[in-house]
């Protein structure tokens, strides 16, 4: 089912995406915990592919700058309230 604002079409879909935040017409935020956590494990890998120093400072670091933000982001709005999501994100 389709609606219509003035004299354009607008479509339905089942999930949107506003300000980077992922939520399904039940206002269900589980798929962006699942994304949150394919990012930063997407960066984890790129950081340990592209460092060579292995010291514990450097990584951390690394991972506070460059990890921790896609875990973070909004978290407060999409955080989860299930112990499924939360050892998603572990």
């Amino acid at each position: 089912m389709s609606q219509r604002l003035e004299r354009s079409m607008i479509e339905n879909s089942h999930e949107e995406k506003d300000l980077g935040v992922l939520v399904d017409e039940k206002l269900n935020m589980t798929q962006q915990g699942v994304l949150a956590a394919q990012k930063a494990s997407h960066t984890l890998g790129c950081v340990k592919r592209s460092v060579a120093s292995r010291s514990r400072e450097v990584i951390l670091s690394l991972c506070s700058a460059l990890v921790r933000p896609h875990l973070e982001y909004c978290v407060q709005l999409w955080g989860p309230q299930h112990k499924k999501g939360m050892d998603l994100l572990e």
